[in-house]
């Protein structure tokens, strides 16, 4: 892992669908949860659509 990587947790995930349910940016998650913003668009990926922060978090 690079310096200053990071890896998500569940309640990382959790953040994440919570803060993409009330309507949040991107970019506002990436920088509550202390990631790139392309690390969020990967992760709502993996989650499906709707993000469900269980099946992200199975997926692994």
């Amino acid at each position: 892992m690079r310096k200053g990587a990071k890896r998500l947790n569940y309640a990382d995930r959790q953040r994440i669908e919570s803060m993409k349910k009330s309507g949040a940016k991107v970019t506002e998650i990436a920088q509550a949860v202390g990631v790139h913003r392309a690390t969020i668009y990967n992760e709502l990926k993996r989650g499906g659509e709707p993000y469900r922060a269980e099946i992200a978090q199975r997926t692994l």
